[in-house]
């Protein structure tokens, strides 16, 4: 086995920060499509290891992306103004 197997790999896969940032996107992707059915179908295990990973991957991509770009709706700010604007707006009301 060659050593740098034995200090790259982890239970749960290759460390983030030695992750170049297209397999980074890519390892973010399939966790985030497999997540549902880890919760739902995923023994307890599997779901603390799916926590750990997601954990690692998220944190390695905010700590590469700190000015990453916020849409103003997924803002608690631009949260409550949908929530007003929904509230303010009767539904079928047509306006």
């Amino acid at each position: 086995m060659n050593e740098h197997d034995e200090r790259d790999i982890t239970m749960t896969g290759v460390e983030p920060s030695r992750l170049d940032d297209q397999q980074l996107m890519k390892e973010l992707e399939t966790i985030h499509r497999t997540r549902h059915d880890t919760l739902l179908y995923g023994s307890n295990d599997a779901l603390r290891a799916h926590n750990e990973r997601m954990a690692q991957l998220e944190g390695e991509y905010l700590r590469r992306n700190p000015r990453r770009l916020v849409a103003a709706g997924r803002t608690r700010e631009g949260a409550r103004e949908r929530t007003c604007a929904e509230t303010a707006t009767p539904e079928g009301s047509g306006t």
